[in-house]
């Protein structure tokens, strides 16, 4: 995380505030998350208003140690001037939930600065799952709406504070930069008059879906995923593709099937048997001068998200039975839905392994996510027609997987190799429930 967009303010300015206290929902490129504040006092000056963006560190507010002391601080945060402030947090320490500690002789003026924590507020109703931001809870307490009765527009179908006020027929907050839900498709009448009468019993074609008219601005994900493909161009990348046939492997899984296994971490076990015979597949180059070999192996897996993708990573994937990496993966999922993902399990992937199978898809190419050596695309398993001894022929489940990598440090033959050990571990594999 390099930088954070307003979502709402949970406090208003003049309102007094504690150390540790939540401020600010910040949504970042992977999820929202809430701010702290680091000193006791006022919220004197707003300085970033909802639906703006500011860097990992930058002030976002000022703070006043009295109420004195507001009028003074809102000047300063009008003049465009902030008091000394905590050294800014890397984008890892950004991450982290504790607050650092206050100084010893703190100033009248205080600047809030982005240092986000985990902010999803979940609840249960029955069996349905709410996901809302904490101003749009504390909007109904207010309005003593029900959240379960309020349709979520935000990322993953959160529920935001404009959620509410709409659902309760308040005002809406204005928040001129927010990006705005998608509009609505217009309506389309079931058969239109120069239509023909469909078929008997054939099944409604879908009403088109209009697209949105004019630009669309990026959601932080979506920027997140395009700095990350930008600077992967800078990277030289070949690819090389194997066939594999996977009867036996599909024989395993619907044997293990119903004990929660799923294709995936089947697939990521296979990849970390591999790697850990060839651990320059595994291995990354950060600065270009030099590349190290990774000490785990960590599996990291594309999942298509509303509005870009995130990478969960299932960490130690060569060390961790089969079923316990099911139940592992079932969990990262869930989070990454919610928006509940840390980043150490986004973030610290040594192999990628993306799959459009399940869509049917036969053959694609990855694109190499920045200091990752090496990303797997895996297409469908599908029967084919192949050759068998005694110049006979049979068909063989088979899907085709494709290798991008960093030709840094990466070559031609090991790929061959790597893909090679692959083949003989998805065909023989007996090792994966080991």
């Amino acid at each position: 995380m390099t930088e954070g967009k307003i979502v709402s303010w949970v406090k208003s300015e003049g309102d007094k505030l504690s150390k540790g206290e939540s401020v600010v929902v910040v949504e970042s490129d992977k999820a929202d998350m809430d701010v702290e504040t680091f000193y006791d006092g006022y919220l004197a000056c707003i300085v970033v208003e909802e639906g703006e963006v500011a860097p990992v560190g930058a002030a976002i507010g000022l703070l006043a140690e009295t109420e004195a002391e507001i009028a003074e601080a809102k000047a300063k945060g009008q003049a465009g001037s902030t008091a000394a402030t905590p050294s800014p947090p890397s984008p890892v320490e950004a991450a982290a939930v504790a607050p650092p500690a206050a100084p010893a002789t703190p100033s009248p003026v205080a600047a809030v600065q982005i240092a986000p924590a985990p902010a999803v507020v979940e609840e249960e109703a029955g069996e349905k799952r709410i996901i809302a931001t904490p101003y749009a809870k504390k909007l109904a307490k207010q309005f003593k709406l029900n959240l379960a009765t309020v349709t979520g527009s935000g990322p993953n179908g959160r529920i935001t504070g404009t959620d509410v006020e709409m659902a309760a027929g308040k005002p809406v907050s204005a928040t001129p930069l927010q990006i705005q839900p998608t509009a609505a498709a217009p309506s389309v009448p079931a058969a239109a008059p120069s239509a023909p009468a469909a078929a008997k019993g054939a099944a409604p074609a879908a009403a088109p879906t209009a697209a949105p008219a004019g630009s669309v601005a990026f959601t932080s994900m979506q920027a997140g995923v395009a700095r990350n493909m930008v600077e992967s161009m800078s990277v030289p990348t070949f690819r090389v593709g194997y066939t594999i046939t996977t009867d036996a492997l599909d024989a395993l899984y619907k044997k293990i099937k119903s004990k929660g296994v799923t294709m995936t971490a089947l697939l990521a076990k296979a990849c970390a048997l591999a790697l850990a015979k060839h651990p320059v597949v595994n291995a990354s180059c950060k600065d270009g001068k030099s590349f190290s070999y990774n000490e785990d192996i960590n599996i990291a897996v594309a999942v298509a998200m509303d509005g870009g993708l995130l990478t969960p990573v299932l960490q130690k994937a060569d060390q961790v039975d089969i079923y316990s990496l099911s139940r592992k993966w079932k969990e990262l999922v869930d989070k990454a839905r919610a928006g509940k993902l840390s980043p150490q399990e986004y973030n610290s992937g040594t192999f990628v392994l993306s799959n459009l199978g399940m869509f049917g898809v036969d053959r694609f190419d990855a694109i190499l996510p920045p200091g990752i050596g090496a990303i797997m695309a895996v297409g469908a398993s599908t029967p084919t027609v192949v050759a068998t001894g005694n110049g006979l022929f049979g068909v063989k489940n088979r899907m085709q997987v494709n290798v991008t990598a960093d030709h840094r440090i990466i070559y031609g033959g090991d790929l061959a190799v790597f893909l090679q050990t692959l083949a003989s571990i998805i065909e023989d594999p007996k090792d994966l429930t080991l």
